[in-house]
């Protein structure tokens, strides 16, 4: 198809899924949308039962696949 077929998305809104884009690296566009986003999830364990000031919890977050681990200096109680 020439590509000038296409002139007409230029000033257009399109949607895409993360994981097509060729360029920037999709790590690099997902943290620059998400890094301060405060997340939530439920605490599924602790490490050294949470009692040292370098313990992290294990968190699960609704729609991501992997326990996340987070220092507990770092999460608030809701």
């Amino acid at each position: 198809m020439d590509s000038n077929s296409f002139a007409y998305l230029r000033n257009r809104r399109v949607k895409f899924r993360v994981s097509d884009i060729y360029f920037p690296d999709p790590q690099e566009v997902v943290k620059d949308l998400y890094e301060n986003k405060v997340l939530d999830g439920k605490v599924v364990d602790l490490s050294d039962s949470g009692k040292q000031e370098d313990a992290f919890v294990v968190v699960q977050v609704e729609g991501v696949k992997k326990f996340l681990i987070v220092p507990i200096d770092k999460v608030e109680e809701m």
